[in-house]
């Protein structure tokens, strides 16, 4: 698929622009001491399931959203920060992929900004 090397180049792209304008935090925030946009790196390869509410998640994908979903705010930040929106990240069906992942831990009825996590 030639779309997911140019979302990850996005995806870059967005971070150094976050980066330059001192986008990281001092103190720490919803994902500690690093920024949502930096975290949304690690969600790179959810590309394919933040777009298409049928995929099926990587395993890598994952893997990525267990890690951040043990914070549920961290999770939400990142689904919509700066970047996964330059990524073209769709959140209503970004919010579903912990479902999608058969996650038992997941944050079920979290509120996520307009969303609510399935």
């Amino acid at each position: 698929m030639t779309m997911r090397p140019l979302v990850v180049l996005a995806l870059a792209v967005a971070l150094a622009g976050v980066a330059l304008r001192g986008g990281a935090a001092e103190g720490a925030g919803e994902c500690g001491r690093s920024s949502p946009d930096r975290m949304a790196l690690r969600m790179a390869p959810c590309i394919s399931a933040a777009d298409e509410p049928d995929s099926a998640p990587s395993s890598s994908c994952c893997s990525a959203v267990h890690t951040l979903g043990k914070s549920p705010s961290c999770l939400c930040a990142v689904m919509l920060s700066g970047t996964a929106k330059m990524a073209g990240i769709k959140p209503e069906v970004a919010i579903t992929i912990p479902k999608r992942c058969n996650m038992a831990d997941r944050p079920v009825g979290y509120k996520c900004g307009d969303y609510t996590l399935p």
